[in-house]
């Protein structure tokens, strides 16, 4: 498996994985030029964040996940956020995810300013839980409220 950073070129295929990760976690439809907008404001803007992407022996991408920031100012540090995560079916059980988490760990380790690195699952993804559990993180005292507007 290799990981790498996404560019440009990518977002087509991250937008595609993110419409699947919210039909299949949340049976969520999310419109393609929505996505696809958000996709590419990340990868061209790197203060919202960046992605990761990781591809096959074949050079296919078979997963990606998104890194946001947040800035806490009781830490003077910066937390980044795992969200968009999504491995293609055909990908699963491989070590994808592994990869790619482990990708995101090494980075924040080099970086002085990060104080940690959380993400947030469905109350009802047990799998997902079960994997990032195993994999070091540990669930915290917070819950997550928001409001749109």
């Amino acid at each position: 498996m290799n990981v790498r950073r996404a560019v440009l070129a990518d977002a087509m295929v991250i937008a595609r994985f993110n419409q699947a990760m919210a039909l299949e976690t949340e049976n969520k439809v999310l419109p393609e030029e929505l996505i696809q907008g958000g996709v590419t404001a990340q990868i061209s803007n790197p203060a919202h964040g960046y992605y990761l992407v990781v591809e096959n022996d074949q050079l296919e991408i078979v997963g990606c996940l998104g890194i946001t920031f947040e800035w806490s100012d009781w830490r003077n540090g910066q937390f980044l956020w795992i969200q968009s995560v999504y491995v293609a079916p055909a990908g699963r059980r491989q070590g994808a995810f592994s990869a790619l988490y482990q990708e995101v760990i090494r980075t924040a380790k080099e970086d002085a300013q990060v104080c940690g690195v959380r993400l947030y699952v469905e109350q009802e993804n047990d799998s997902a839980r079960s994997t990032y559990l195993a994999l070091g993180m540990a669930k915290t005292h917070y819950d997550l409220l928001e409001i749109e507007v």
